[in-house]
């Protein structure tokens, strides 16, 4: 896996050294564990001048975070006598002057303004500059290996899902359905839960990101689940909506089977050079021609990896096409306030059409079940 590492390095050194300067400082966690394998906490990847450096404010720990490139040179910090080490983004370059870098890239976009007036200050020979979302651009396309962590995030959230349906849901809060879901999670092998999982009843039902409540489930309920699973870091979502207890209303069907329909023509979008707006049309136009459009959600979807929310963004105004091995989510909604809603939610990766197309990886139900 070293190679893996090393060769994302190397094409993010690509990048800086086609912009003009000598060393790169990375800092987001997200990045420094795409490119070093490890992001141990207040950790900072400094791609140096003559080598490059996983700076560490303390020995990193083997927890759900792994073990670092094996092939990348760790620099650990001495403790300050507190415990609490130093800032390793500051130090980070101070090392790039001292392999004798004259330019540092740096992420502006996660930086504090405190953290980088520290770094000018530490090293005033430095000309720093912004690297952008370089790195966040190099983890949209997955390897199958990524793709695979993804998979088995998916079953996970899948099972968990599940044995959720299977057991007795009226009379119980949806703070407690939510706990419960995340503690099945772990049992069935994720890091944790992806995001906070998000339980919806009743008038509640449909809403994106809902926090859960002590509203207890009642016979009739559309019932909204949205959860999902970490593995090896990376992080997939699923969302589905039920009918708790009795047959669905009139009402409660033609919502469902509208919200079916967008997100089946969301999902069958998801294709090599689609544009990321037009998959984001697909699933809206479904919705707004029934007379929806007030009550959608800002996109239809996002891309997930190391984060549960990265680019692309599947919004009206994005710009950008689909490449093949990107993962996203497609997960329209409808909320009407006072009565609930529908939001159907599913993680897919991007495949050309000789390839079988796009490849679901949550493979629930999305039958309207009566629980």
């Amino acid at each position: 896996m070293s190679e893996v590492y090393a060769t994302r390095r190397s094409r993010l050194r690509d990048h800086v050294t086609a912009a003009g300067t000598t060393a790169a400082l990375v800092t987001r966690p997200a990045n420094v564990r795409y490119l070093a394998a490890a992001a141990p906490q207040g950790s900072a990847l400094l791609l140096g001048k003559r080598e490059d450096l996983l700076v560490c404010t303390g020995p990193p720990e083997d927890r759900h975070e792994g073990r670092p490139d094996e092939s990348l040179r760790l620099h650990v910090l001495p403790s300050n006598g507190a415990g609490a080490g130093g800032d390793a983004a500051v130090a980070a370059a101070d090392l790039a002057t001292a392999q004798g870098a004259d330019s540092l890239a740096v992420e502006e976009h996660h930086l504090t303004v405190a953290r980088h007036r520290a770094i000018a200050s530490v090293a005033p020979g430095l000309r720093l500059g912004d690297l952008g979302g370089a790195v966040e651009q190099l983890r949209v396309v997955k390897d199958e290996e990524e793709i695979s962590c993804l998979r088995i995030g998916a079953e996970i959230a899948d099972q968990a899902l599940g044995e959720l349906l299977e057991s007795i849901l009226v009379g119980r809060t949806e703070r407690h359905l939510a706990l419960e879901l995340e503690r099945r999670l772990v049992d069935h092998g994720a890091d944790g839960p992806a995001f906070a999982t998000s339980v919806a009843t009743g008038p509640n039902s449909g809403r994106r990101g809902h926090r859960p409540t002590d509203r207890r489930v009642e016979e009739g309920d559309f019932l909204t689940v949205c959860l999902g699973a970490t593995y090896r870091g990376y992080r997939c979502e699923i969302g589905r909506t039920f009918v708790i207890g009795t047959s669905p209303a009139d009402w409660q069907i033609e919502l469902y089977d509208l919200v079916f329909a967008a997100q089946r023509a969301g999902r069958e979008s998801l294709a090599p050079g689609a544009a990321y707006r037009d998959v984001d049309r697909a699933a809206r136009h479904v919705l707004d021609s029934a007379g929806y459009a007030e009550a959608l959600p800002p996109l239809t979807g996002h891309g997930v990896g190391l984060e549960i929310d990265e680019d692309p963004q599947l919004a009206p105004a994005s710009m950008g096409k689909l490449d093949a091995c990107v993962p996203v989510t497609v997960e329209p909604g409808v909320h009407l306030p006072g009565r609930g809603g529908v939001r159907i939610d599913d993680t897919l990766v991007v495949r050309p059409e000789a390839d079988g197309g796009p490849e679901l990886l949550t493979i629930t139900t999305k039958e309207l079940l009566a629980l």
